[in-house]
């Protein structure tokens, strides 16, 4: 069963490669972070700002692509979390997209997922299997990420 979010802040810290999105459960008191890189940091910031550069970035152009061939983003669903000693852990994500009654239900990084969806308020949900696997994993590797950001650190490919 998936639980509905909410995304809660994002932290971003200017000494370091790494960055937190947090989902705040919508109708309880559990919170997910999730590491993830600057440049998903910036374009989740820019979005919910309501901040269009002069040109696309990759976000703006994935979000057009997909609006004029006529889908929606219609809910993000974190579905999995892999803990990994040596970088934290990874989590995964499905965009569900809709058209005319058809859906399609694409794998993603968490916070690319985010990045598209929060400027349109897109739902978000995480799988209750996410929140019981991160609470049997070594917190204390959570909360220490690597120093160095690999391209999916803290969130999933």
């Amino acid at each position: 069963m998936a639980v509905r979010v909410e995304l809660s802040r994002i932290l971003i810290h200017e000494n370091s490669p790494q960055h937190v999105v947090e989902l705040r459960e919508a109708d309880g008191e559990r919170v997910l972070p999730i590491w993830i890189g600057l440049y998903e940091a910036a374009a989740i910031e820019r979005r919910l700002m309501g901040q269009t550069p002069p040109r696309p970035q990759t976000h703006e152009l994935l979000d057009n692509i997909i609006r004029q061939m006529g889908w929606q983003i219609d809910r993000i669903v974190i579905t999995a979390f892999k803990a990994e000693k040596s970088k934290g852990g990874t989590f995964y994500a499905r965009l569900v997209l809709s058209q005319e009654g058809r859906t399609l239900d694409i794998d993603s990084r968490p916070s690319d997922a985010i990045a598209l969806g929060c400027a349109g308020n897109v739902p978000i949900f995480v799988e209750e299997r996410v929140f019981e696997q991160v609470d049997r994993a070594d917190t204390s590797e959570l909360d220490n990420p690597p120093p160095e950001p690999d391209g999916d650190v803290g969130d999933s490919q």
